[in-house]
Parts: C-alpha cells; structure tokens; sequence
C-alpha cells in the first residue's frame, strides 16, 4: 500500500513530471523535475515503512487489523492504493499545459498532502512512523513554497492583454526570452 490515492506521492511525482513538458520557462520546468524526482523518493520512504509493517504478521494479526482484503490480492506485497483500498489511477493527478492552472494544481497538492500527514499524525504512535512522516509533512510544506515561488515567476510574465503566462495563440514567441 503505498500513498498511491489522489493525494499521494506517485501522483504527484506523474503529475510533476508530465507537467515539465509543457512549461516555458526553464526555472520552473528545473523545479517541477527536482519536485517529482523527490516524489518518487517519498513513494519509496513510504513503501518501506508499510513493508516493515506488514512483514511477519501471522494471519490472526492480517484479520484482526482488516488487512485481509488487501491480503488476498496483494499478500503483503506493495501496491499503490488509496487508504481507502482504492487502486491508484492516472485519474488523481492533472496536467493543463497551462502554468497558472497547473502551478495551482500543485499549490493544492501539496496542502492536501500535508492533510493527509497531519491525519496519520493523529493515528499513529509508532516514532518509527511518526519521525519519516514528520519529515515528508515538511517537504510538503517547502514544495508548497516553491511551487509558490514559481506562480511568482509565471505572474511576472503574464501578458496583460490576455492573462496567459505563455500561449502560442497569443504569443509567437511563447518561452523565449524577451
């Protein structure tokens, strides 16, 4: 089970790492490729407190926890779900092609996020669990700021004619320096 819901790391390292392709200015496009890479290393932190989790539970400890259902089609092998059992789709994460959309997109990603560590903060007692969490939450928090500091970017170049930070319909010559 690895943060695989719509709020989690391997959305949000596809999200970033689809949405580099269409974004004009290089600082950015270098941002979102820093971020998803980090993402990926988030999904691997995770996978790896689930795997010391689950290794060696007996069958009585898989029933009395509800981990049964997962059990059946996935033993306790890693799968990337939602907490809710839900299997991970290509549905979670957006890609616009528009860097005020998509900058916000990610802006509302990494709060979510940060949510959903702050609730496993509230249910978890394990510091085993509690101190990578902590951690994750608080790249969160940075990646927020930066995705911040990168709508300042795009807002600096926004053409007032028409709100766009770059559109070739607008703009012959969209991503090139001015």
């Amino acid at each position: 089970m690895v943060r695989g819901g719509p709020d989690g790391e391997l959305a949000a390292s596809l999200r970033y790492l689809n949405q580099r392709f269409a974004m004009p200015y290089a600082e950015v496009k270098g941002l979102l490729t820093d971020i998803g890479t980090e993402e990926l290393a988030h999904v691997e932190m995770i996978s790896a407190i689930l795997y010391q989790l689950t290794k060696g539970l007996s069958i009585e400890e898989i029933k009395e926890s509800g981990f049964d259902t997962y059990f059946v089609d996935h033993t306790t092998g890693i799968y990337p779900i939602a907490a809710s059992g839900t299997p991970f789709t290509a549905a979670y994460f957006q890609s616009k092609g528009d860097i005020i959309t998509d900058l916000h997109e990610n802006m509302a990603a990494e709060q979510k996020a940060r949510t959903t560590y702050d609730n496993i903060l509230r249910l978890a007692d394990d510091p085993d669990v509690r101190d990578p969490i902590r951690f994750l939450r608080q790249r969160e928090i940075v990646h927020f700021q930066r995705f911040g500091e990168a709508l300042r970017i795009a807002q600096d170049n926004l053409d007032s004619k028409n709100f766009y930070a770059c559109n070739p319909s607008f703009d012959k010559n969209c991503g090139r320096k001015r």
